[in-house]
């Protein structure tokens, strides 16, 4: 009765809850992909390999140890395509109602506030939140599908179960921002056809806005001056970022024979688009990442770790923290009291709360890459994007994956896990946390710079 008890008050937090299950779905899927059945060929796969693609799949990030296509069967395929469903439904609907139960405990001065805000969106309704989610996956993913299916078979002569088979996984995969392609070289082979590489790059970009963000447009599309401050910013920071990221890595790639030097000039600039596309958390590429230039590299590392919207299927510390981020030095900067931005003041507990998970996560990105370093002595530029690449759970690689150790790959499969679960239940955890303080210390002011 005690232990039951201490459990009970051990989950009560909901942040605690999502963990959780999401650590005991992760133990299923090992489980399942451990067995032979989902090996092709004789014997089983190993437990590390195991445990890492469900990891990789359920925290949709697309890491792999192993040849996804040659290594599983058609039953341990469908069970990665599972997880990575579940994973990306997961997590928008875990952020979204996540989002519900904080705004509930604030008090009733900031509900107003929100309320207001919002213009009436509202999330409170968990069946509409749950519904929501649904019509979104399944609409997008229905779309990309057919898109995929119909160039498969007409351009690329496939048949018609090979395509819809083959079409259907990359539409859910991409949605999801998960990187799983049924073939060794992921995206390469349509390197310069528009029609397999924009309806990835459009699933990617819907699926890394996040669930209240396509509510409101759905509802106000036309109204953009009614769209909640979490839209402005999210759509303010995430186009910016993916033309930035597009012109940056196609002029600092256009002679790169490794690379998109190698391409007709008219398709280096799709390659560059979808490779910017896929920083933002979808994994997938179209060339060979390991031999990008070095400034390519880092540009795709600060990329990589801002990720995409909250309560998307993209990972990263999120657009809303870094531009909130920016925006306080902008108003530091400027000498201003408050921070304000699109017409309305963020209160200071929710910049504290951008810049706790910001420097929580650079600390985790430091530890992990000081640790393989040593472990491994191998290159700091690739153990640093291999980080920054399993945290912000996209799924793309130097290389090196092939020369870690079996430890190795266990630090990287509990980083897609502290990515994927880490920045959400770290916020909800600091929300809810909220409280007042009757009386305050005396001012005191050290020394900055």
């Amino acid at each position: 009765m005690v232990a039951l008890t201490s459990r009970r008050r051990i989950l009560r937090h909901p942040a605690q809850v999502v963990a959780v299950t999401f650590a005991t779905v992760v133990a299923v899927g090992t489980a399942l992909l451990w067995l032979p059945v989902a090996h092709r060929g004789e014997g089983a796969a190993t437990f590390v390999q195991a445990l890492f693609t469900a990891v990789s799949a359920l925290c949709v990030t697309g890491h792999v140890v192993v040849d996804t296509r040659e290594h599983w069967s058609t039953f341990g395929l469908v069970v990665i395509l599972a997880l990575a469903q579940v994973g990306g439904f997961g997590i928008m609907t875990s952020a979204s109602l996540l989002g519900v139960v904080a705004s509930r405990r604030m008090g009733l001065r900031s509900r107003m506030l929100t309320t207001t805000e919002t213009r009436g969106f509202d999330l409170g309704d968990v069946r509409t939140v749950l519904l929501g989610v649904v019509k979104v996956s399944v609409l997008v993913e229905a779309v990309t599908a057919v898109l995929l299916t119909t160039r498969l078979f007409v351009g690329y002569g496939a048949s018609l179960p090979s395509a819809a088979w083959e079409g259907t996984f990359l539409a859910v995969s991409s949605f999801n921002n998960a990187g799983f392609v049924l073939r060794g070289d992921s995206m390469t082979d349509f390197v310069a056809d528009p029609w397999m590489c924009l309806p990835v790059v459009g699933a990617s970009f819907v699926g890394g806005l996040g669930f209240p963000v396509l509510l409101e447009l759905r509802r106000q599309f036309r109204l953009p001056q009614r769209w909640s401050l979490h839209t402005k910013l999210t759509l303010a920071t995430t186009v910016p970022l993916l033309l930035v990221g597009w012109v940056f890595l196609t002029v600092n790639e256009w002679r790169n024979p490794a690379t998109l030097g190698a391409l007709d000039w008219w398709a280096r600039p799709l390659a560059g688009l979808f490779q910017s596309s896929a920083t933002r958390s979808s994994g997938f590429n179209s060339v060979d990442v390991s031999q990008m230039n070095g400034g390519s590299w880092l540009v795709m590392d600060v990329l990589m770790f801002i990720g995409g919207g909250s309560a998307s299927t993209a990972g990263g510390i999120k657009v809303t923290t870094f531009a909130l981020l920016a925006v306080v030095l902008l108003a530091e900067f400027r000498g201003e009291a408050s921070v304000t931005v699109f017409g309305r003041r963020v209160p200071d507990r929710v910049c504290r709360q951008a810049l706790t998970v910001a420097l929580v996560s650079v600390g985790v990105v430091v530890t992990a890459t000081v640790v393989l370093v040593e472990m491994t002595g191998l290159p700091l530029d690739m153990v640093v994007f291999e980080v920054i690449s399993s945290f912000a759970t996209v799924g793309l690689s130097s290389g090196l994956l092939p020369q870690l150790p079996e430890s190795g790959q266990v630090i990287l499969a509990l980083l897609m896990f502290l990515g994927r679960v880490g920045p959400i239940t770290l916020g909800a955890a600091l929300a809810l946390r909220e409280r007042t303080r009757m009386y305050e210390f005396p001012e005191g002011r050290p020394i900055i710079g």
